[in-house]
């Protein structure tokens, strides 16, 4: 199923609703537009197997080009708006794209971009307005059918690793040929299991450059159901469109949980969230006591699923299984899980190493076959690195990145563990452990810390701090220091840049707030 079908069965019926405008986007209209822009692409002489890059925030002409991107057979490259000019050219030059479109809110990014240095870009296109040294696609597209282009066969979408362990990598599956509308398997099970159906209408706060962002609200598309799209997250906003719009389905991550939180009771007690009947949440670990108060003022709604941009495995996991099993992302959907060790032997039930998944989707990281080779087995089992361990029922947990794990004294200490326990103390939004060099124990402990509000005295906090840590942890898990951030490097997917952070330490240019 793709937007066709349903233009034809209910035109009418809202494809797209932005929460800010409140503009409407039929399923008539976007079928219409993919339409004519496909016929612009075919024109632009692009063709099966090519790249548009799209840089465009959150709006409603956002699906309009996913769509036409994928009804064409190519691939679609969602850029993230907060990354540079450089940043970008660097996406661009690696992904091979040969179009290039743009939102005007975004000319100084646009200005920015070195064209000579990116000859693979054959055209420059702005959407929705002039940007300097672009053509209008809006005027490409205005002789342009509305009808479907010859055939049409499923594209893709190529997406970046978000880069928080090194520099993102292209992910490109190969694409099927088939026709258009076979596409969306794996994201169609997710949803199956997430019970979105016909009708329904889904909640989008994140940005939709994001993977699961974009490839969630297509796969609602493909389902007939209706995408309420913020073009920013706000959590008072997002708690009225759920009223508004009568909201059944949504996907959140855990810094929304914890925003939400923080909303004065009376705030959150104000509209009406009965039309909720499902909620998942994803993309970072979730704190246990941040989960347990969002399902006592849910409800058992919140479900919860573990997979990656690269599709390499999936878990998922209901609100009543976690309850059950505090701290668990679930049992496969999507794959077999192997835990392993560092002597490359399967571990058993209760000990962590690194995550696996036979029968992931097939992918290969664009233009670096060592990567591809280094994430991939002698079984053909794939991972993106996580460290984890399986219960004896088959539930998966996950301590960390492998690349954040630290190692002192020879013992492993994973930091998401110290992170949870940091975000339970009432004065922190956000924090990020890792470690640092020690000449005795080769890693000592470090916590960085976003407080709610900035602390009149710091050593007071600290101390704070420290005593919860020993009152929870292990000593050699307790932070040997302490360090404040008015803001963590955090994605507006809920990713933290840990490594960033980190890189500032340790090159000894961290900024004092």
């Amino acid at each position: 199923m793709y937007p066709a079908v349903w233009s034809e069965r209910d035109p009418q019926r809202p494809a797209v609703v932005m929460v800010g405008s409140g503009e409407v986007v039929t399923y008539r209209d976007l079928d219409e537009r993919s339409n004519r822009l496909a016929h612009a692409l075919a024109g632009a002489g692009l063709g099966h197997g090519d790249v548009v890059a799209l840089v465009m925030e959150n709006g409603p002409r956002y699906h309009e080009v996913a769509w036409a991107v994928l009804r064409s057979g190519m691939y679609l490259l969602p850029v993230n708006t907060h990354l540079q000019p450089d940043e970008v050219s660097y996406v661009v030059a690696d992904s091979g794209a040969r179009l290039v479109i743009v939102s005007p809110t975004l000319h100084a990014m646009a200005a920015g971009l070195q064209k000579a240095a990116l000859p693979a870009v054959q055209r420059w296109w702005s959407v929705g307005g002039e940007v300097d040294g672009y053509e209008s696609m809006d005027s490409a597209l205005a002789a342009m059918p509305s009808e479907p282009v010859g055939r049409e066969s499923e594209g893709d979408v190529l997406q970046y690793s978000a880069g928080t362990t090194g520099r993102p990598k292209g992910i490109r599956r190969p694409l099927s040929g088939a026709p258009m509308g076979e596409g969306g398997g794996a994201v169609l099970n997710f949803l199956a299991a997430f019970g979105v159906s016909e009708g329904d209408t889904y909640l989008s706060p994140a940005p939709l450059y994001h993977s699961a962002p974009i490839f969630w609200t297509m796969g609602v598309h493909r389902l007939g159901g209706t995408v309420v799209v913020m073009e920013r997250f706000d959590a008072e906003q997002m708690l009225s469109a759920i009223e508004r719009y009568a909201v059944t389905h949504m996907q959140l991550v855990p810094t929304m949980f914890v925003r939400l939180l923080k909303l004065p009771e009376q705030v959150r007690e104000a509209y009406d969230l009965s039309s909720l009947r499902a909620v998942i949440h994803a993309a970072a670990p979730c704190p246990v006591d941040v989960k347990r108060r969002m399902i006592a003022w849910w409800g058992p709604i919140i479900s919860e699923y573990y997979s990656s941009s690269e599709g390499a495995g999936g878990t998922f996991i209901t609100a009543q299984e976690w309850l059950d099993h505090p701290g668990s992302v679930g049992r496969p959907i999507l794959g077999t899980p192997h835990i392993v060790g560092d002597d490359g032997t399967q571990l058993p039930p209760g000990e962590a190493g690194q995550v696996w998944f036979e029968g992931a989707v097939e992918f290969d990281y664009l233009g670096d076959p060592a990567k591809t080779a280094e994430t991939t087995s002698a079984q053909g089992w794939r991972t993106v690195g996580d460290v984890g361990w399986l219960d004896e029922e088959g539930y998966l947990y996950l301590t960390d990145r492998r690349a954040f794990t630290i190692i002192r004294g020879g013992v492993n200490i994973y930091p998401r563990e110290i992170e949870d326990v940091l975000l339970d103390h009432p004065q922190v939004l956000d924090a990020a452990v890792f470690g640092v060099p020690d000449e005795d124990f080769g890693e000592r402990v470090h916590a960085v810390v976003q407080p709610d509000v900035w602390p009149p005295d710091e050593a007071q906090l600290v101390n704070s701090l420290r005593d919860l840590c020993q009152s929870r942890l292990a000593p050699f898990k307790c932070p040997a220091g302490f360090d404040f951030e008015r803001q963590l490097p955090r994605t507006d997917a809920g990713k933290l840049y840990k490594r960033l952070l980190r890189d500032r330490y340790l090159e000894g240019t961290r900024s004092k707030a």
